[in-house]
């Protein structure tokens, strides 16, 4: 199964270049303004560099292939960084918050505006578009860790546009208190991103079912295959990273042979192979007048 050892670490490459590049800009506005909020943006861009450089190791050991201690291969190691990335985020909306108290408590004019907002564009407009193209590849190839890369830039991107418009009507009304409280609240907007990350990724170390289209598309495959002689039950599915695992019972007359039986169920494993992308199914097979065959796997 070439797709369970798939190597997207190449992305989390492209996230960390921008990065760098971002931080020297959003570091430049700052020095250029003296603006709490773009020293907060400068920050959190910080913590991206750090989240991408995390996600690069994740994704690296996540192609790598099933082994003898790792019987069901290594992409659970994207949820491990997608929690890190998720509490980085809330980390670094504290940091912002505590930075834009202190510029409450004692305000400062700003410096070179114009020019401090239009390097924070630029900055915006680099991680907009490795942004977009995180989440695109990330929810093609269902890789957590590229999406929650993704969703953290574009965080970013948003925390960014925040700051200019404060500091901008800063720069229009002479309103200084405005630079420290926008700040606040495009941080408190960013604990609720890191918090929905972390969850999402804790589900998945749970081992949380597959998502409800894809739970539809097996039980059709299954009724597809549904007759008389042939039943299924005690479904059950799970997700690691982009694979979709799912084990059930199927029941036929005790009377087929075992290569009868083994026909059908190669079938049935093809359609879900057909109809969902990296599926793992497993099948028991059972005989469908045995009682004992509708017990379930629940204990």
């Amino acid at each position: 199964m070439a797709q369970q050892t798939r190597d997207l670490s190449k992305w989390a490459l492209l996230s960390i270049v921008a990065s760098i590049v971002v931080i020297a800009l959003k570091v430049a506005a700052w020095q250029l303004t003296g603006s709490v909020g773009l020293l907060s943006d400068a920050a959190e861009s910080v913590v991206n560099l750090v989240a991408a450089v995390v996600a690069f190791f994740a994704l690296r050991i996540a192609a790598k292939p099933a082994d003898d201690d790792h019987n069901f291969g290594h992409v659970k190691s994207e949820y491990f960084s997608a929690v890190i990335e998720g509490v980085m985020i809330v980390v670094a909306a504290i940091v912002i918050i505590a930075v834009a108290v202190e510029r409450l408590i004692n305000p400062r004019e700003l410096e070179s505006v114009g020019i401090g907002l239009a390097v924070s564009v630029v900055a915006s407009i680099v991680n907009a578009a490795v942004a977009w193209q995180l989440i695109r590849v990330g929810r093609r190839f269902r890789s957590l860790t590229l999406e929650a890369d993704g969703k953290h830039l574009m965080t970013d991107v948003w925390t960014t546009a925040g700051v200019i418009a404060g500091v901008a009507l800063v720069a229009l009304t002479g309103w200084i208190v405005l630079d420290p409280v926008i700040a606040i609240v495009v941080a408190i907007n960013i604990v609720f991103v890191g918090y929905r990350l972390i969850k999402r990724s804790m589900m998945g170390l749970m081992d949380a079912a597959i998502p409800e289209e894809e739970r539809a598309k097996v039980d059709a495959v299954l009724d597809s295959f549904r007759t008389d002689g042939v039943d299924f039950h005690d479904v059950r599915t799970r997700e690691a990273g982009h694979i979709r695992f799912v084990q059930l019972h199927m029941l036929v007359p005790g009377a087929w042979s075992v290569q009868e039986g083994h026909d059908l169920l190669e079938k049935v494993e093809s359609q879900l192979h057909a109809q969902i992308e990296d599926v793992v199914p497993t099948i028991h097979l059972e005989p469908i007048e045995d009682p004992r065959s509708y017990e379930s796997w629940r204990r």
